[in-house]
């Protein structure tokens, strides 16, 4: 439903509705190498909170979206080092 939403609380990459209609709220992260730590261990608990509350702000300010079922998820991309691609790693319900 949206791309990069910011508000004074943080930002959200993407949200969009599922199949099951939850709203999902999706963290995107890129590292070219897992040198100091992959994509994944970028969404640190401090990040994850900061998308928890642009969440709440989103559905205070999107009351349509208020009775869904909301879930965090994170795509993770990394440098493929075999063949010069992209590796994705999308972790459904990745916090809370």
């Amino acid at each position: 439903t949206e791309r990069n939403f910011r508000c004074k609380a943080g930002e959200i990459d993407l949200i969009a509705i599922d199949p099951a209609h939850k709203l999902v709220f999706v963290e995107v992260r890129f590292r070219a190498s897992n040198r100091f730590g992959g994509a994944l261990s970028s969404v640190t608990p401090n990040k994850q909170r900061r998308i928890r509350n642009a969440a709440s702000y989103y559905l205070l300010t999107h009351p349509q979206y208020a009775a869904y079922y909301c879930r965090f998820d994170v795509i993770a991309l990394s440098k493929d080092k075999r063949s010069d691609g992209v590796e994705v790693n999308w972790i459904k319900a990745a916090f809370v």
